[in-house]
């Protein structure tokens, strides 16, 4: 059992216990130096090991959320901290960071980013100015978001960064900057901190470019980014996303069933079942390239289409009204142009 305290919250919310991975509950706005955070950024812990993680809201980022639909996670060792993903503003970073202090005063050594978006960078910048300036790692990939390698990547971040200081503001503004990898690797990467191995593998693209996943088999857990998504949606409706890849990624962590008693995603719920959670991201995408391959050979409308397919299966999912009809069209525009090559 572990206590811990944080004076800005309501004394309801002082105290709290962890016996299976239970998270504080906030009940109040949190101020951080870059605003305050009024939405729950709750901690929790896997029951037998030193990773905690925290759980975004489902939905688009926008005022209400607050930007805080990521997943976000650390690993205590006896050397220091190791971060994976650093979630969707500086306020929400910083609030992460407010939670490892709460845990340990070790210093934070690593920020492992899974992916170059938005929602899972922005809080890289509370990491730089106020945790301590660790070193942040990512796939090659991740330069052509900051414009390093690919001009219409970091024309994309540009756009996306505008669009964030609008629909994100104050939690987002002119004084919101992208922070560059300290490092970054091709295929594979592992590194050792007190005493414990992290292993990084390039599963992209998929998702995105710079898909990365975090395997800590000391602890049987895979951080595998937006690689999987727990218990929601799947977002397949950007021009980066290379669905042939994603399908071969997943299957390289279905192979990792017999090391991985934990996955958490880069979305939505942890799972404690590798090949349930490989299978519900394989599935939902296997069923939409299904449905609108047998349009397209069909010439039945993207419309018609959309409106014929029985999406019972999904459509009280999480993100299902904000991601399903995006990712059906997409996915019928790709396969129509390939019926033409």
């Amino acid at each position: 059992m572990q206590v811990f305290f944080n004076h800005g919250w309501r004394v309801a919310g002082l105290l709290f216990l962890y016996l299976s991975g239970v998270a504080a509950s906030e009940s109040a706005p949190v101020d951080t130096p870059y605003g305050a955070v009024g939405v729950p950024v709750e901690l929790h812990k896997l029951p037998d090991a030193p990773v905690y993680y925290i759980i975004g809201l489902s939905g688009v980022p926008d005022a209400v959320n607050e930007g805080h639909t990521s997943n976000a996670g650390f690993v205590v060792t006896e050397d220091g901290v190791v971060v994976f993903d650093a979630l969707g503003t500086p306020a929400l970073g910083y609030r992460m960071l407010q939670h490892i202090r709460e845990v340990t005063d070790r210093p934070v050594r690593y920020v492992v980013v899974s992916h170059y978006h938005a929602d899972h960078i922005y809080g890289l910048q509370a990491f730089k100015e106020h945790g301590g300036a660790p070193k942040v790692l990512a796939q090659r990939g991740a330069l052509g978001y900051v414009g390093g390698t690919a001009a219409s990547q970091g024309e994309d971040a540009e756009r996306r960064l505008a669009q964030r200081r609008e629909a994100l503001f104050p939690w987002v503004d002119e004084h919101t900057y992208i922070v560059a990898p300290d490092q970054v690797f091709d295929r594979e990467m592992s590194f050792e901190l007190g005493g414990v191995r992290f292993d990084l593998r390039h599963l992209g693209p998929a998702h995105a470019p710079a898909d990365a996943v975090m395997l800590v088999e000391d602890y049987q857990v895979l951080f595998s980014g937006d690689v999987i998504y727990g218990g929601r949606i799947p977002f397949l409706d950007s021009p980066e996303t290379d669905i042939d890849q994603w399908l071969d990624g997943l299957d390289y962590v279905a192979g990792l069933r017999e090391r991985i008693r934990y996955i958490i995603p880069g979305h939505g719920t942890i799972s404690e079942d590798a090949r349930k959670a490989v299978a519900a991201t394989r599935d939902y995408i296997v069923y939409v390239l299904d449905a609108m391959a047998a349009a397209v050979n069909d010439m039945v409308p993207f419309d018609e289409a959309y409106e014929n397919t029985d999406w019972s299966r999904y459509e009280d999912m999480p993100a299902f009204d904000a991601s399903n009809r995006g990712n059906a069209y997409r996915i019928y525009l790709e396969t129509e142009a390939r019926s033409f090559q």
